[in-house]
């Protein structure tokens, strides 16, 4: 597959998932964060990166609220397009400005590297794979951190998020497993 083809692939499935997210948000009650709650508690004290939703994103906050008690918590910030994320240090109701597309950062950034990062995605699928928004993030900061050390990449979705198959290049960055708002999906 060319990788004009590739990135027409990508683009219908990026559209066909945001309308699936779209309608998974707009029925969530406000506590999609309880699975995501019960994975971190069993890694009290390592250091997380979770993230502050923006539009349709499943909100992770209330997981991340109750990990702050137990260990550095962090979000993620964009240094400019092609570069991994960096990531600042994060507690509710800090003070925060808005960020590049659309998503808060710390106003007063403190920095920190996570062990666990919870990955905001688009689609995923069984294999591990995720569907992000194009700009490569992500895939970077994890090949980035993974080349440190151990590193689990958490996808938290809404189930409907889920794709059968989605269209992967070499260089993404699978999934250590998914958390949606009913369970815990592993893979083999």
């Amino acid at each position: 597959m060319s990788s004009g083809d590739l990135a027409a692939v990508k683009e219908e499935a990026r559209r066909a998932a945001f309308a699936r997210r779209s309608a998974a948000h707009k029925m969530n009650r406000g506590d999609a964060a309880g699975v995501l709650s019960e994975v971190l508690a069993g890694h009290r004290g390592v250091p997380i990166s979770g993230y502050l939703p923006i539009r349709t994103e499943i909100d992770p906050r209330p997981a991340m609220a109750e990990a702050v008690a137990y260990g550095p918590v962090g979000v993620p910030i964009i240094e400019g397009a092609g570069k991994p994320l960096i990531f600042s240090q994060w507690a509710p109701n800090m003070p925060l400005v808005d960020g590049p597309f659309g998503a808060q950062i710390p106003e007063e950034p403190l920095p920190m590297v996570p062990q666990i990062v919870i990955v905001p995605l688009v689609a995923f699928d069984r294999r591990g794979g995720r569907l992000g928004y194009g700009g490569g993030f992500y895939d970077r900061t994890l090949e980035q951190l993974r080349a440190k050390g151990p590193v689990m990449a958490i996808g938290f979705a809404y189930g409907a998020q889920e794709a059968e198959a989605l269209p992967l290049e070499p260089t993404d960055q699978p999934l250590d497993l998914i958390v949606t708002e009913r369970r815990v999906i592993e893979f083999t």
